[in-house]
């Protein structure tokens, strides 16, 4: 095989994260978005390691097992990867996918495999939506949704996206439409110019609570007054409670903030899990499928079990990478102190209210880099909850972790790439994995949460 050769086969299988392993009559070719059972042509793109890694160019035949898609902007827009797979079919293939890497550094057999989680809910779960402007196609009008499959240019008007519900589809129609007519341009990656960058929208599932963030460049300075009032004139099913201004100025394409200004109400949602209520402002870490959310939650408090003695908590809880601490107050009733650790200065403040809110008074949230600040906490750990951002732990946080010598770890991921590298230096520090379990938090997406239980 060499590259720019175009082949024709039969996807075998699909491995995490999303790479499908294609039989073609000169060999096995890996590609992305391309599902089991479905023949389909491809391009050699590179080779890497002596393998060689395509492009899918033409699906030629459907997987037998295919069904409709329920959304209009699948195999266009990058968001999605299963949508024309049955949900139990999609299930059985992340679990396989999860437990297949997980053996490949721990023993098989040797520990509780729990199978996987599905989340409650499939269609509209989405708490939290990050739009980008843009145009469709190269000087093309004004588009805002999210990228196009492949593209790191090209943004598709995903005005009815299947994961988020119509609140946010209404929101987007109307933003786009708003300033597509006053004919303000968005920010053009290559030449660093333009106002228009983001639509960030989160809404609180158990509340109806929304907020919407307009993110710019500093380039202009319009009356945003007429464009919030448009936004409050819109039939919502929930509340916008939440209308911000966030000036982003730099020349990466994440939304960073360098000043935000209220429009309307206050900086933050109101949202409840397992009976918690939580505030949840712009930029805070919060799990983005609500339902999925009390999956998961309950799912780590089965596996941390009874931590108390005598029937009174004694135990300390380091609960590292904790956003709005959401898990440091679940284990609250269980725990004789926890502590919170997060670098996202608004999360912390976040937590603090929020464990306020909740009539909690063990918890201490401490803002700063794990790697930084944990050797400044006095009382050491007896337990350790990890959830760190998807690329895992710091390498040079993990040793002062592991130094702790604690009986018992729980680790949740994100990303299971990450997971996998981060177990082999755990589990050589001489902890051992006991129980597994993933969590299905993003349906038809190729992401999946993964939960480990290692004892000491």
């Amino acid at each position: 095989m060499k590259k720019g050769q175009e082949l024709e086969g039969y996807v075998r299988e699909v491995k995490y994260p999303g790479k499908a392993v294609i039989e073609t009559e000169e060999g096995l070719v890996n590609a992305k978005c391309a599902l089991p059972g479905q023949k389909v042509k491809v391009r050699i793109h590179k080779m890497r390691k002596g393998k060689p890694e395509a492009i899918v160019l033409e699906l030629l035949e459907p997987s037998p097992d295919a069904i409709a898609s329920q959304c209009p902007h699948f195999g266009i827009c990058g968001g999605c990867t299963y949508l024309t797979m049955k949900y139990e079919d999609e299930l059985k293939l992340k679990e396989r996918q999860v437990k297949e890497l997980l053996d490949t550094v721990v023993e098989p057999g040797s520990y509780e495999w729990e199978g996987i989680k599905s989340s409650p809910v499939m269609e509209g779960y989405r708490n939290k939506m990050e739009f980008s402007f843009g145009d469709e196609y190269k000087d093309g009008p004004l588009s805002l949704g999210m990228h196009r499959r492949g593209s790191f240019y090209d943004v598709i008007m995903t005005d009815s996206c299947y994961i988020c519900d119509e609140d946010y589809r209404k929101i987007l129609r109307a933003t786009r439409d708003y300033w597509a007519d006053k004919g303000y341009k968005f920010f053009h990656k290559m030449r660093h110019d333009g106002y228009l960058r983001h639509l960030l929208v989160r809404k609180a599932r158990h509340t109806g609570e929304i907020m919407v963030a307009l993110v710019t460049s500093s380039e202009a300075d319009p009356d945003l007054t007429p464009y919030k009032d448009m936004l409050l004139s819109l039939d919502l099913s929930g509340k916008i409670v939440s209308i911000l201004h966030t000036v982003n100025d730099s020349l990466s394409d994440v939304v960073k903030n360098d000043g935000t200004e209220i429009l309307y109400g206050r900086d933050y949602i109101n949202e409840t899990l397992l009976g918690l209520s939580f505030k949840i402002s712009e930029f805070s870490f919060f799990q983005t499928n609500s339902a999925g959310a009390e999956v998961l939650y309950s799912a780590v408090r089965d596996m941390i079990g009874d931590l108390s003695e005598g029937g009174k908590p004694s135990k300390v809880v380091y609960d590292l990478y904790s956003g709005t601490g959401t898990i440091t107050q679940l284990m609250a009733p269980v725990a004789k102190k926890v502590y919170g650790v997060e670098i996202v200065p608004e999360a912390v403040e976040a937590a603090k209210d929020n464990a306020l809110l909740n009539g909690i008074d063990n918890c201490e949230f401490i803002c700063g880099d794990v790697l930084k600040v944990i050797d400044d906490i006095e009382e050491k750990p007896n337990f350790i909850i990890l959830d760190p951002p998807r690329d895992g732990i710091h390498p040079k946080a993990l040793p002062k972790i592991l130094d702790y010598g604690v009986d018992s770890i729980i680790y949740i991921s994100c990303k299971l790439s990450s997971l996998i590298r981060d177990l082999e230096p755990i589990q050589a520090a001489g902890y051992r994995v006991v129980r597994a379990a993933c969590v299905e938090q993003f349906p038809w997406t190729g992401n999946i949460e993964t939960i480990v239980c290692l004892r000491g």
